[in-house]
């Protein structure tokens, strides 16, 4: 009897796995439909940002703030309710060491540091990840210091010909040539002034921003909430939006936001995507 009743929990164990739920977000806007989890671990982000889509909220938003190979973002829902500054209230941030801002993931926009110390999200308003592809070297270079050691290295007299290169690519807004030239030079002038030049960041994350891509001087900082499952496609056509006054859109680009309950089987199994 012992063994049939453990075998009895066994089974609706894995039938309660089988048939766990989550919420599936879709996004739609006037290039196509882009669809999302949101992660459990940030529980209270996921709980803010579906009790917004299940009311309708976030509806006749838009991606308001665009920038080609960097992020979409919008969901500003206070602005478009005319809500006071004072209720315009905040989320805790939930940053986590094992999320990073890799291409199509969400996170939440915020104000800055200065203003913000705690680096609390919006209560709205949030970004999806575009980004580019790094060079791993650049990925595992401190390339501020870099950058600095580097303009120091040329004001030396004997690099007057390497001085004004730099100068004719920057003047050209050749920016990935002049990384390409700081890189070149990483070994030299760790020699020359005797210093270390190379960072530490996870491997996971070196993977990614060298393969699909990502904006990783923002990890740590704010907080990744979701994941983009399907629709990147549709990401990238609104990054390429033509833009105006501080990075807004030229054609409005509205949002409609629908929450809808689903299996995690059945989202493994129509959109590919593996829970941890």
């Amino acid at each position: 009897m012992k063994t049939i009743h453990i075998i009895a929990v066994l089974a609706l164990l894995m039938m309660g796995c089988s048939v766990e739920k989550d919420y599936l977000i879709k996004i739609e806007t006037r290039h196509g439909e882009m669809y999302a989890v949101l992660f459990d671990d940030t529980p209270k982000h996921k709980k803010n940002f579906i009790e917004l889509a299940e009311k309708g909220r976030f509806d006749s938003t838009e991606f308001h703030r665009v920038i080609e190979n960097f992020m979409i973002q919008g969901g500003d829902v206070f602005a478009k309710e005319g809500l006071p500054r004072d209720q315009w209230y905040t989320i805790p941030a939930e940053i986590s060491s094992n999320r990073m801002h890799a291409k199509g993931m969400i996170a939440a926009a915020r104000m800055g540091d200065n203003v913000n110390p705690e680096k609390a999200s919006s209560g709205s308003q949030f970004y999806i990840v575009q980004g580019k592809v790094y060079d791993r070297d650049e990925l595992t270079t401190d390339m501020r210091q870099l950058g600095a050691r580097f303009n120091q290295y040329l004001q030396l007299g004997s690099n007057k010909e390497l001085k004004e290169k730099y100068t004719q690519l920057y003047n050209e807004g050749s920016f990935d040539l002049m990384n390409k030239m700081l890189l070149e030079h990483k070994e030299k002038l760790e020699d020359f002034y005797n210093i270390i030049l190379g960072k530490e960041i996870k491997k996971d994350r070196v993977e990614a921003y060298s393969t699909i891509g990502g904006v990783p001087h923002l990890d740590d900082e704010y907080t990744v909430f979701g994941q983009l499952i399907k629709g990147l496609d549709v990401m990238e056509q609104i990054a390429k939006e033509k833009t105006g006054s501080q990075d807004k859109p030229l054609e409005t680009v509205y949002m409609k936001v629908t929450v809808s309950q689903m299996t995690k089987k059945k989202i493994t199994k129509d959109y590919g995507y593996s829970y941890e």
